[in-house]
């Protein structure tokens, strides 16, 4: 490991995020009225597509501004940055906790909502897309850390269903805090779901999709910012606590039998082991 140059990297990192914080915090919140209903654009969503446009992983060295060093380095701080967040979303529980627990059930039921990627997705990728056993990765979950974890100890990442929920996981991380700060504000705008509802709909499990989902609703609703972000935070956590057995039990095996009878020719065995993947993977 080269120190100064990582030293030197870290500060032109750090000093780039500073900029671009400001900048976005500048332009403030912009509202477009869209029909019926209002999309907020939010400072987070304008910090967001400045990465994009600066990583050199992505659209090349712009101005040469960061390297692929400084990317490296950048990995590891999205845990460091999201942690006040984190922090904030535990002090707004507290005060709100009775409301929570009011909502119990429905804060635990949710959970078979994931599920609804398999209705959604699954088709399009077996029948519109003609993927093969890729589908299983990419569909059976929203692919974020947890469903990475479960393929890679059955499948293995090298094989078809690794590169599906790394492919799915990559496109989340890229785009998916843009369309959930975006998809946020239009659907509180238009009125029809409860604030809370669509605040349990934001803890899908990711931190970073959390805070744009829950900021473009507290930015609608001001006056019940404080619940949106327990509500929030609440279901992200339960989201991490109940969500990897459901999508390992349930969402998993009904992937895997959604896709024998689409495609019951493919005699492979529906799980490989990991180690089968990987001694494959190194021939």
């Amino acid at each position: 490991m080269d120190r100064p140059a990582d030293l030197v990297a870290a500060w032109r990192l750090l000093a780039v995020a500073l900029v671009i914080v400001v900048l976005s915090q500048l332009l403030g919140i912009r509202r477009i009225e869209v029909g019926i209903g209002t999309i907020l654009l939010l400072p987070l969503l304008y910090a967001f597509l400045a990465g994009l446009v600066l990583n050199p992983s992505i659209t090349g060295r712009v101005g040469k501004v960061l390297g692929r060093r400084e990317v490296r380095l950048a990995s590891p701080l999205i845990i460091v940055a999201i942690l006040p967040f984190i922090a904030r979303f535990g002090t707004t529980i507290g005060p709100d906790i009775e409301a929570v627990i009011a909502a119990g059930p429905a804060l635990l039921l949710q959970e078979l909502g994931n599920l609804g990627t398999i209705v959604l997705a699954f088709p399009v990728a077996v029948y519109l897309l003609k993927l093969r056993r890729e589908a299983v990765g990419a569909t059976f979950s929203v692919a974020r850390e947890p469903s990475l974890a479960i393929i890679a100890d059955r499948y293995g990442l090298r094989g078809p269903e690794g590169a599906g929920v790394l492919a799915v996981y990559v496109v989340g991380t890229l785009v998916g805090t843009i369309v959930f700060s975006v998809m946020a504000s239009f659907v509180a705008s238009l009125d029809v779901l409860d604030p809370r509802a669509l605040a349990m709909a934001c803890g899908v499990g990711s931190g970073s999709m959390m805070a744009a989902c829950s900021g473009a609703l507290a930015a609608t609703l001001p006056e019940m910012e404080d619940t949106i972000l327990a509500f929030a935070g609440t279901s992200n956590l339960l989201t991490y606590a109940t969500g990897m057995y459901v999508t390992l039990f349930v969402a998993l095996p009904l992937v895997e039998w959604m896709y024998r009878k689409a495609h019951p020719e493919d005699t492979r065995a529906a799980a490989t082991p990991a180690a089968t993947s990987d001694e494959e993977g190194a021939r």
